[in-house]
């Protein structure tokens, strides 16, 4: 049996009572190094700071959010480490329902009643799983996938009872590495043998990844006629529509999904997206409404979600109600990200629409203030902004709206979009002209960055490309060409722990933005040169500092 002495664990319970119940449980289990959280929102604070052996979650949480989401919304900001064992404690009422909707599958389940050896089953059994994993997420954790990969076949060798889950993880890091075609051969291996769900949704994936839709729309539609409560499944298939250009069936497939989980806010946030898009404001509306709801008591609410309310509002012809929303935004978002450029936003269009000039005037200098601080605002708001100033006497506000939009856009898709607002707006010739520019000023700081690494001035490099994706981390021209300064420094002027940090977040940026670059697979291989020039090995990933991009 595993001892269980020098882990550390998380309960997330809001009922006092039964916190002190599992505390003492765990106690009896050998564990010592347990923390208590009564709700989601104290649980992310102190996982934001440190890592956990093992979570215990109540699935029926307060404040309108369930387990389930909770483990979701943990997994989306990469808050637990894959290797963090997620145990869902629930009643048997609720037990169907959880494991039918569930995605995101936690390492077990515990149902209530329980006593304490079945807990230490069920903790025993996953550790002795985990322990035969570690080895692989350390070397993820160095970036080294195909070092992992590798890992994963002996794997399987060695504890073929657990050959399907080494099978799974090397499709899923194929996919990182950009290999398609190879992580489909082992989905589609996977179903022909064991029948599960998930490798047929693997498949349809590798399909979309490469470009082949329609034959990921039939792999999807099909799957979820056997599975309809397969959500992870309508996501994907929401996006293969989107990508055929059909908003309307993205936008039905949404809202099939919201309406079998709908605290899911990701989600929630995403049919209101496309709702607007393909011209249904009532839809967009109602999912904002809830979205702005539903995250009241989230860490991750977005005012931008109060703002895209207020803007399908105005499109509905109800600015009483845009201006209630306008109100709680700024009440309710005082202090947070982006809220001062989001309320600012809001206001000038509720102001445009009122025809109230003056105070249009001055909510467009506040809102374009805070937009010079803000970060992660969406380029759709940034180009709605863009659209009061050209229509207000604003043009060259407006146009470096534009003009920052292009430059960060992660494809041609972001461009196409800054250029048909402001054709639609009557400027064409402007359109064509900062696309050049934008394209031009990336292509000058990079050349820059590398002018400085060629004359050895590798922490100058580092400096100007850091700065650079601050600016534009959505540019995976300027992502890759930081990568590349951040390891030319590491190998000619020795290992610094925080910019190991950085070349690992910089190289996982690349592989979002631009999976299929040639150059990728040589940049990742010269990380892993400079590991082991330096003897570097992971760290224990709970001790490990956190760096933060912006």
């Amino acid at each position: 049996m595993n001892d269980l002495q020098g882990l550390s664990a998380l309960i997330i319970e809001p009922h006092q009572g039964m916190r002190a119940s599992l505390h003492g449980m765990l106690g009896q289990c050998g564990l010592a190094r347990i923390t208590d959280a009564a709700n989601a929102s104290q649980a992310i604070r102190l996982m934001a700071l440190k890592g956990y052996d093992l979570i215990l979650c109540e699935y029926d949480l307060d404040a309108g959010q369930d387990g389930q989401q909770m483990l979701e919304d943990l997994r989306h900001h990469r808050l637990m480490h894959p290797a963090t064992l997620f145990f869902m404690v629930t009643g048997e009422g609720s037990f169907g329902k959880v494991v039918s909707a569930a995605e995101l599958a936690p390492a077990d389940y515990i149902l209530k009643p329980f006593a304490a050896d079945a807990i230490l089953e069920r903790i025993t059994r996953a550790l002795d799983k985990r322990a035969v994993f570690l080895p692989i997420h350390e070397l993820i954790d160095l970036g080294n996938q195909a070092g992992a990969i590798a890992a994963c076949v002996a794997g399987a060798e060695r504890h073929p009872r657990y050959s399907v889950d080494f099978d799974r993880l090397r499709a899923e890091l194929h996919l990182v590495l950009g290999e398609a075609a190879v992580a489909d051969g082992i989905y589609r291996a996977l179903y022909e043998s064991r029948g599960v769900g998930w490798a047929r949704l693997g498949q349809a994936k590798t399909l979309f990844l490469r470009g082949r839709y329609e034959e990921a729309q039939t792999m999807l539609e099909q799957l979820l006629a056997q599975y309809p409560r397969f959500l992870d499944a309508y996501d994907w298939l929401a996006r293969t529509h989107e990508a055929l250009g059909g908003l309307p069936r993205s936008q039905a497939v949404l809202a099939e999904a919201v309406e079998l989980s709908p605290h899911a806010l990701r989600r929630l946030r995403r049919l209101g997206e496309v709702a607007f898009e393909a011209g249904d404001v009532d839809t967009a509306e109602r999912a904002f409404r809830q979205v702005v709801a539903k995250s009241r008591y989230s860490e991750f609410r977005d005012p931008q979600d109060h703002t895209k309310l207020v803007r399908a509002l105005l499109r509905q012809g109800d600015p009483v109600q845009a201006a209630s929303v306008i109100r709680d935004l700024d009440k309710a978002m005082t202090g947070q990200r982006n809220g001062v450029a989001c309320g600012a936003i809001a206001a000038a269009m509720l102001h445009d629409y009122t025809g109230n000039d003056m105070r249009l005037q001055q909510s467009l200098d506040q809102a374009l203030a805070g937009c010079r601080i803000a970060q992660g605002l969406s380029p759709d708001l940034k180009l709605e902004l863009a659209r009061t100033c050209l229509a207000h006497g604003r043009a060259r506000q407006g146009a470096e709206l534009v003009r920052e939009v292009m430059r960060n856009a992660p494809g041609p898709a972001g461009v196409e979009q800054a250029s048909a607002m402001l054709a639609q707006a009557g400027h064409g010739a402007l359109a064509e002209r900062l696309a050049q520019e934008s394209r031009q000023e990336v292509g000058d700081m990079v050349a820059h960055g590398a002018a400085l690494a060629k004359h050895g001035d590798y922490r100058g490099a580092v400096e100007l490309m850091l700065e650079a994706v601050a600016k534009l981390p959505d540019n995976p021209q300027v992502v890759f060409n930081a990568a590349v300064a951040v390891l030319k420094c590491l190998e000619h002027l020795g290992w610094d722990d925080r910019l190991g940090q950085y070349a690992l977040q910089l190289i996982a940026g690349v592989r979002r933005l631009d999976p299929l670059n040639p150059k990728l697979n040589a940049l990742a291989a010269l990380h892993q040169q400079i590991l082991k020039k330096y003897n570097i090995r992971a760290a224990r990933w709970n001790d490990t500092t956190k760096v933060a991009l912006v």
